[in-house]
């Protein structure tokens, strides 16, 4: 969490945006189709099989194509699986990481 949202808060956003994300996505004045996108890779977390048909028909609507879909599923099914694996080791953040401002960097360790 703390990279991504690291990357996030140096590419995209604020720091207050950042947090806002990590609040509630919803009302974090993102676009519709990032909160769709969001809301998926949610559901990828949680429980990937209860995504449906209908689930990727919303993200067509959208306007995403195939490839963009499975990028985006692809990349969430990484994140889980490499954060678990940070996390069953032990692995400490990247000292470079460290350059988040403080209060973010702490909302981000304990969303991790």
């Amino acid at each position: 969490m703390l990279a991504h949202g690291a990357v996030l808060r140096k590419n995209f956003f604020t720091a207050e945006q950042v947090l806002a994300i990590l609040e509630d996505y919803h009302q974090a004045c993102l676009d519709p189709v990032e909160v769709d996108l969001m809301d998926f890779a949610t559901q990828i977390t949680r429980d990937a099989g209860s995504v449906t048909p209908e689930g990727i028909r919303k993200l067509r609507a959208d306007g995403l194509s195939d490839a963009e879909i499975l990028d985006v599923t692809l990349a969430a099914a990484a994140r889980n699986f490499f954060s678990r694996v940070l996390d069953a080791l032990g692995t400490e953040p990247d000292a470079s990481l460290r350059e988040t401002e403080p209060e973010l960097w702490q909302r981000l360790m304990e969303a991790g």
